[in-house]
């Protein structure tokens, strides 16, 4: 009877919570549909995922490998966030042209402005491989040979799914490698800038309200989906047409209520949502702290001279923004997860399996030794954590260093062309020779971060753990960063363009240039360093954790099967489910679920960078100008927030309403739930949406782009 109940009780409070979870489109109808239905769906699984009929998968879109998006026409016109288009705006922007502060609206397709580089990938199919993938692994097998088994098995899977086919293909692992999934896909090359508002519009509120709530921003861009005239996938071209997609999603001006369904699809970057309490303890209070305040000290150098120089700004508004998009992202995340104590409740939920397994002979043979392991390799691997940290986010924060570390392969062809070990060497396919980093780089600017760094770095690393080129440097200057910076830059050449195109022009003849350069000297030695005694170690770690995770995963489905479990995140297509919803964040405050223009009026301060409201959005305010846009109230909708489970790479997303119509594209969440990539809190956790109300409206009647909305289904 002991038993019975202690399982009952473990299988009640590990039910996954409401509103959790990132599950898998093509698994709905055996997992997901019915709890859907129940909480307000109206849709078939098939029409949320089909391989042989038009179903919403075909209209979702993953934007430049690190954001969704969604398909609003028949001529391939996508919707995503500003923030995801940012790279895009910024690199059309110039001091003549500023896309970025002005806004940027083609008012036809041939104002429409091809992007480089800008990919836009649709899923045909997903396919379970596991069994493919897994064919010769055995329990006898090292890490390392399953390793290579897997991967000789991915390969051959990957390419005979696309053989003599236009599409693309990619296996990915789920569950820590229990399960595995074939991706096809169709990538399309030609994507092109349709339209922008202005950031005081698309970035109001800016860093100040950056994963926060309540937000007021209008986190939107349009871009355009171009294929061949067999509507393919092609290169860009003249010649090429806008792609006519399988499904168009339709627009709804209808609005929503508390309550309501809420569906969002896309591609969630990254979660991790089965570690150990040794994990979160070292995310906690080791990685993320220490992220957190390299970043401070970064961003409060590039937005002082940011503000000073119009040219500054421009170069830097991209990399500020990824920047400080994860510093206040791990910042929430920390505090997050000390308020909800997640490490309290991981070993809480650890007792509770280890007091389930202990039950049966069988099971507790298998996972005696798990935790023990656990702990013993992040013993290990937390010293190294800390040593990667500070490696990529203090050293190789330092742009010099990142530009002259990519010369590091091309020397080494260029000397074995010199000892006679090749023949060739083509100097003009060095990739450097556009020169392109000195487009967004300013040598003051990169000197300040460089010392601030160094001093961080002197701070914070002993001097056994330092690469000995670099602590000979700091010893040489008596631990002086200030002296060390200045010793570097006004000796390289790699932070004078006009220097590196000399060099570059005739690399051969001046090879030698580049190796004696103190930054390239020194970045190389640290490289080495990090490569020789850094990264195999904590490579290995990483491969023990994975394994033991994997056993962790496995056992947590033997012993709690009444439990729906959901893969962590992976870049890879999923839907969350959840509904519009309010939240209290901490005693005595209560947020509303919406907000409205009202709210930005509220908010403006004139003049300001991150709170001016431009005059024109002012002008429809007073006239109460919103058109259909309004709610039932006459005020007009900016954003709102519900429960769904979402992540970075949801930026973009569409939030559908229980009939599968666009309601708003998800751009960001709460402070309070940013926690939810390690742990999920129902109560806490809110995803943020913008309203498409305010989308069109700000398209409709700001812009003067209605035209747009003649290619759209819209909803009244």
């Amino acid at each position: 009877m002991k038993k019975i109940i202690l399982l009952l009780t473990l299988t009640i409070s590990l039910i996954t919570k409401a509103d959790e979870g990132m599950w898998l489109p093509q698994l709905l109808n055996a997992m997901n549909i019915k709890d859907m239905k129940k909480n307000g769906l109206k849709l078939t699984a098939e029409q949320i995922y089909s391989i042989n009929k038009s179903s919403l998968k075909d209209a979702i879109v993953q934007f430049g490998g690190g954001c969704t998006a969604e398909i609003i026409s028949n001529q391939g016109l996508i919707l995503t966030n500003h923030h995801c288009g940012y790279s895009a705006i910024a690199y059309h922007s110039t001091i003549e042209k500023d896309y970025l502060t002005n806004g940027f609206w083609a008012m036809n397709k041939s104002q429409e402005i091809y992007t480089p580089n800008l990919n836009a990938t649709i899923i045909n199919r997903i396919e379970d491989v596991t069994a493919r993938v897994l064919k010769g692994i055995t329990a006898n097998l090292t890490p390392f040979k399953k390793d290579s088994i897997t991967k000789a098995n991915i390969k051959q899977i990957e390419k005979e799914a696309i053989a003599n086919t236009h599409y693309e293909s990619f296996v990915r692992p789920f569950f820590y490698g229990n399960d595995y999934y074939l991706f096809v896909v169709e990538t399309f090359k030609d994507v092109r800038m349709v339209g922008a508002p202005p950031s005081d519009i698309g970035r109001f509120g800016g860093d100040t309200d950056n994963w926060m709530w309540p937000r007021h921003n209008a986190d939107f861009s349009v871009f355009r989906i171009y294929a061949n005239k067999d509507n393919k996938p092609a290169e860009y071209s003249t010649d090429n047409v806008p792609y006519n997609p399988k499904h168009v999603i339709p627009v709804s001006v209808k609005g929503y209520k508390k309550g309501d369904f809420t569906m969002v699809y896309g591609f969630p970057g990254r979660t991790q949502e089965y570690l150990s309490s040794f994990a979160v303890d070292m995310i906690m209070n080791d990685s993320d702290p220490l992220k957190v305040s390299l970043r401070e000290k970064r961003l409060g150098i590039m937005k002082t001279d940011m503000a000073q120089s119009a040219t500054v700004r421009l170069a830097y508004a991209n990399k500020y923004a990824g920047i400080e998009n994860y510093y206040k992202k791990w910042m929430g995340e920390m505090n997050g997860l000390k308020k909800y104590d997640a490490v309290g409740k991981k070993q809480l939920f650890e007792k509770q399996f280890s007091d389930a397994v202990n039950l049966d002979p069988i099971k507790k043979e298998k996972y005696a030794n798990l935790f023990p392991q656990l702990q013993k390799v992040y013993a290990e691997y937390r010293i190294l954590n800390k040593q990667v940290d500070y490696y990529s986010e203090c050293l190789m924060a330092i742009d010099a260093f990142v530009y002259a570390r990519n010369y590091t392969a091309l020397l080494t062809e260029l000397k074995k062309k010199q000892k006679g070990l090749t023949n060739t060497f083509d100097a003009n396919l060095i990739e450097y020779k556009k020169l392109g980093f000195y487009k967004n780089y300013n040598k003051p600017t990169d000197l300040k971060i460089c010392e601030s760094m160094l001093n961080e770095y002197i701070k914070g690393v002993s001097s056994e753990n330092r690469p000995y080129v670099l602590d000979s440097f700091i010893v040489a200057y008596g631990g002086d960063a200030k002296k060390l910076t200045e010793f570097l830059y006004n000796n390289t050449n790699f932070t004078d363009k006009d220097k590196s195109e000399l060099m570059l022009n005739d690399i051969e003849k001046f090879s030698n240039l580049y190796e004696r350069d103190p930054i390239y000297y020194l970045t190389s030695s640290i490289v080495k360093h990090y490569a020789s005694s850094v990264f195999p170690q904590f490579q290995y770690d990483e491969k023990e954790i994975n394994e033991l995770q994997k056993l962790y995963v496995q056992g947590q489905k033997e012993v709690f099967k009444d439990k729906k479990f959901y893969p962590d995140a992976n870049s890879t297509l999923r839907i969350a489910y959840g509904k519009v919803n309010d939240y209290k964040p901490r005693d005595g405050v209560e947020y509303d679920y919406y907000t409205t223009l009202d709210g930005i009026m509220e908010k403006e301060i004139p003049g300001d960078a991150e709170f001016n409201v431009p005059p024109k959005l002012k002008e429809l305010y007073l006239k109460k100008d919103y058109g259909i846009y309004a709610d039932k109230n006459g005020k007009l909708p900016v954003a709102f927030t519900a429960s769904n489970h979402t992540t970075g790479g949801n930026s973009g997303s569409p939030v559908f309403n229980a009939k599968g119509e666009l309601i708003g594209t998800n751009f960001d969440r709460n402070w309070e739930g940013t926690m939810s990539d390690i742990m999920y809190n129902p109560n806490q956790c809110r995803n943020i949406t913008l309203d498409v109300r305010y989308t069109l409206f700000i398209i409709d009647k700001f812009a003067g782009a209605g035209y747009l909305l003649d290619e759209m289904k819209i909803v009244k």
